[in-house]
């Protein structure tokens, strides 16, 4: 057997003349879709997949279709003669422009049988003198197919080497997918010996040391590994002890690593190589010169054997020396190579000389974690989802690691200054001390050799549009993914940009609720009835049944100080969290703003919340009551005028009937009708008028939370509901005169005394005036058998429905008519929107950036922008 070895993600072009059985091949070893065929191109804009004059078409449409499956990552086939040289050339240089490796298998049978094959085609025969003449062709190619940029040529000579051939796919060597860590990245450690070892240690790690005492591995006893983003040498005192331990770490499989340009440099002048030896490398040569000379070549052999970067655990983490954009994870070209060493620069210099580095981590959009060193920060801030880890230790900072998947970043004090960056770091914002734990937004800035300034740095809490705008899909763990219409988005869009309150903080958007199922209980559109039967269908055991508070929808982001919504969250300075509606507006002015929250801060403080929780800042879901504080222009700008109106038209109609009476007229029937009809509108009025109360400042307003949403590193949506009630309870015992309870009860359900108990309790809740019920899984997400059970229905009373639906909906006809009303769509909104924003929350939690939980959070404003009836 001849085995012809392919890299998974590759380029390969099948080279021969007619008739060599390059398409028979393609079809015994490789995919259906893999391979893109030059005849079948030809067919594509001709019809004829013989037709010579459509090869220029025919040719674009293999480059394009190769073009895209090389961007998707896919192995393409390209099934041409390919035995010119520029037609190679520009299949080459497209697997550069994608960054995958160009190889070549070659079919250089014997004319005789080219020509045999040629004679049994089933298509139009080429013919002995076009066989010839490419065949010319490529015997004069062989020879020079490797310097024309093939990274891998394999020939088949006979009849007998084609049949004996087989494809062997081999993975790249970054792609270490099926390591899942747990893993501790460490980043620039620039010969700092004594500090990786007291690093190290504080890991977890036990040192493991040769008669000599020198450290030569240290192992986890959890079974985690290191993972050294290069820069291992120059500036520190003992560059060659940092090497020793490193390679013996990666030989015994408690490390691996990728190598930095310090290490590149380093390997170059051990060859001769390297004229210069600045920044540090010259006392690395002379630490080496007192080492063997075999282990001067353990050190070169060890380094050409590391890849640029290595994509880990699924893909979710890559780790690159300098960090690498998207498009060259999993990638193999000296393009990358480059990036993932050296980083990639403007072509400018600063005012220090060093080049300016784009900024690629503020425009990173990638879902994989990104872990770098190489430009040295004052602290490590995550950046969209990227981290530089090269804190400064040779400047006398801080050497760091990031504990994956943990995401906690650990740190030492460097125990010296061992040399001075060409560029001065910028002051910290924060000591980190020997040992921290940091989280944020932002990123420092760079300094030292191989770094050079950021390019136009922007800041983390920056989004761009194209992160919301068009036809999108938002992939959520509850429900899939959630398609988001073009013209929805830009709705969605509009809103956040101009109405919204800051995106740092605005985690989270409330979704919508859909009602019951239309009752068939007589004169009520909605009962409990119908909710309890629908959550049985889903296989639900017990529900919580909620009061639900005539307020306005309020999120709550309550911080336990302002520095906390600084660091957390990004805020400005006076800063302490923010009060928003369900589009995401602030309820108040700053002023007043600041005082709900000290007050619900000390709230939580007094039902010992923060310590409880283990948070510093705490998100929830709740009502703002009275319905005026929001409603103030609906209530008199359209309820008051269509109560007052109605009275006043009714009210003379029955005067002028009651004239007409009295003159004889038998008009007894129609007063009653205008009698009743004034009874409905002052029903009306009556059921609007019990929302409003009057309010100044704070006083009069009352906040009723029923959810913990999140708090630090958890999210909190998923918790049964009766913990959410109880920690709403104990804040209205810490202060009754904000806090409002919000009242429930528990059925079980198929108990008929339990639901008749549950239908009681709703009735005698909305007598009293109450808006109605929200009836929730006692288990908060539930999995029904058609998938993700609806997180609440609401069940409003008849009075409060006279609000949605007029003062007349009750008769007999309106209330026919009414019960047709289609609620698939508000409750497709309402698994929707629930699933967005659990989504939000759970990015939040885990620490993703910022356009990440915007992506959720602008797709529910988008949905909201479904031109739906609001009035279900």
């Amino acid at each position: 057997m001849t085995e012809i070895s392919l890299p998974e993600v590759s380029l390969v072009l099948l080279i021969g003349a007619s008739g060599s059985g390059k398409t028979r091949f393609a079809r015994a070893h490789f995919g259906r879709y893999e391979t893109v065929s030059s005849d079948e191109c030809r067919g594509l804009v001709s019809n004829d997949p013989n037709d010579q004059a459509a090869s220029a078409a025919a040719f674009e449409v293999l480059h394009t279709i190769a073009g895209k499956r090389l961007a998707a990552g896919l192995l393409t086939v390209i099934d041409a003669t390919n035995v010119q040289k520029q037609a190679r050339a520009s299949l080459i240089e497209l697997a550069r422009a994608h960054d995958v490796l160009p190889v070549a298998i070659v079919f250089d049978l014997p004319e005789p049988v080219l020509l045999a094959h040629d004679a049994g085609r089933d298509d139009t025969p080429r013919g002995a003198r076009v066989i010839g003449r490419q065949r010319d062709q490529l015997r004069r190619s062989l020879r020079g197919l490797r310097s024309e940029g093939l990274r891998g040529v394999h020939v088949l000579s006979s009849v007998d080497d084609v049949a004996a051939a087989s494809v062997v796919r081999r993975r790249l060597l970054t792609d270490h997918r099926d390591d899942h860590g747990p893993f501790d990245a460490i980043g620039d450690v620039h010969g700092c010996l004594p500090e990786l070892e007291l690093l190290l240690t504080r890991l977890g790690y036990e040192i493991a040391r040769d008669a000599a005492g020198r450290a030569i591995d240290a192992v986890h006893p959890e079974g985690r590994r290191a993972l050294f983003l290069g820069d291992l040498v120059d500036r520190g005192p003992d560059s060659v002890g940092v090497l020793r331990l490193a390679m013996g770490m990666t030989a015994a499989g408690h490390a691996l690593a990728v190598p930095g340009n310090h290490e590149d440099k380093l390997v170059a002048a051990l060859e001769g190589k390297r004229r210069s030896t600045a920044h540090g490398l010259a006392e690395t040569l002379l630490q080496l010169a007192g080492e063997t000379e075999e282990f001067r070549r353990a050190v070169i052999d060890w380094v050409r054997g590391l890849v640029s970067h290595l994509v880990l655990d699924d893909g979710k983490l890559v780790v690159a020396h300098a960090g690498l954009r998207e498009a060259y994870h999993g990638r193999s070209s000296g393009r990358v190579r480059a990036a993932a060493l050296y980083g990639e620069t403007t072509g400018e210099q600063d005012e220090y000389g060093l080049p300016v580095r784009l900024n690629w981590a503020a425009d990173y959009r990638g879902a994989a974690t990104v872990l770098h060193g190489h430009t040295p920060v004052s602290e490590a801030r995550w950046v969209n989802n990227v981290l530089c880890l090269d804190t400064g230790c040779a400047f006398g900072r801080h050497l760091s690691a990031l504990r994956y998947p943990e995401r906690e970043i650990v740190q030492v004090a460097a125990l010296a200054r061992y040399a001075d960056p060409i560029r001065p770091l910028a002051p910290p914002r924060g000591e980190a001390g020997d040992a921290a734990v940091v989280a944020g937004a932002g990123a420092g800035a760079g300094a030292g050799e191989g770094a050079g300034a950021e390019a136009a740095p922007r800041g983390d809490s920056e989004l761009r549009w194209d992160d919301v705008l068009g036809r999108r899909s938002v992939q959520t763990r509850l429900h899939g993914g959630v398609r988001i219409r073009e013209e929805f988005a830009a709705g969605g869009f509009e809103t956040l940009s101009r109405f919204a309150i800051s995106p740092n903080l605005l985690p989270y958007l409330p979704p919508t609720m859909a009602p019951a199922p239309t009752s068939t209980e007589g004169g009520f559109l909605e009962h409990p009835s119908a909710a309890f039967a629908a959550y049985r269908a889903a296989g639900v055991a017990r529900v919580v049944c909620e009061e639900k508070h005539m307020g306005s929808r309020a999120t709550v982001l309550l911080c336990r100080d302002a520095a906390t919504a600084a660091r957390r969250f990004g805020a400005e300075p006076g800063v302490s969290g923010a009060v928003t509606t369900r589009t995401g507006r602030a309820f108040f002015g700053h002023d007043t703003t600041e005082e709900l929250l000290a007050r619900l801060r000390d709230a939580a403080s007094v039902a010992g919340l923060w310590d409880e929780l283990e948070t510093d800042w705490i998100l929830c879901d709740g009502e703002l009551l009275p319905w005026s504080l929001k409603a103030r222009d609906l209530l008199t700008g359209v309820y008051a005028p269509a109560g007052a109106a109605a009275e006043a038209a009714l009210s003379a109609g029955l005067a002028g009937l009651a004239a007409a009476a009295a003159r004889g007229v038998d008009v007894a029937a129609t007063a009653a009708r205008v009698r009743d009809r004034r009874g409905d509108a002052a029903a009306f009025t009556r059921a609007y008028r019990q929302y409003v109360a009057p309010t100044d400042g704070l006083t009069g307003v009352s906040f009723a939370p029923f959810q913990v949403l999140a708090t630090e590193g958890r999210a909190r949506y998923a918790d049964p509901h009766p913990w959410h009630l109880g920690v709403a309870d104990r804040l209205h015992a810490a202060a009754p005169e904000l806090i409002r309870p919000t009242r429930n009860t528990t059925v079980v359900l198929g108990d008929p005394e339990s639901e008749a108990a549950g239908t009681a309790w709703w009735l005698e809740l909305t007598a009293a005036g109450g808006e109605g019920m929200v009836v929730k899984p006692e288990a908060a997400v539930v999995r029904g058998p058609k998938g993700l059970v609806p997180p609440g229905l609401k069940v409003r009373g008849q009075e409060y429905l006279r609000i949605i639906y007029g003062p007349e909906y009750l008769r007999p006809g309106n209330l026919s008519r009414l019960r047709e009303r289609n609620l698939g769509r508000k409750r497709a909104l309402a698994l929707q929107e629930f699933a967005l924003g659990a989504e939000a929350l759970d990015r939040l939690v885990a620490g993703e950036p910022l356009w990440r939980i915007h992506e959720a959070v602008a797709a529910v404003l988008a949905l909201e922008s479904d031109p739906v009836d609001p009035r279900l």
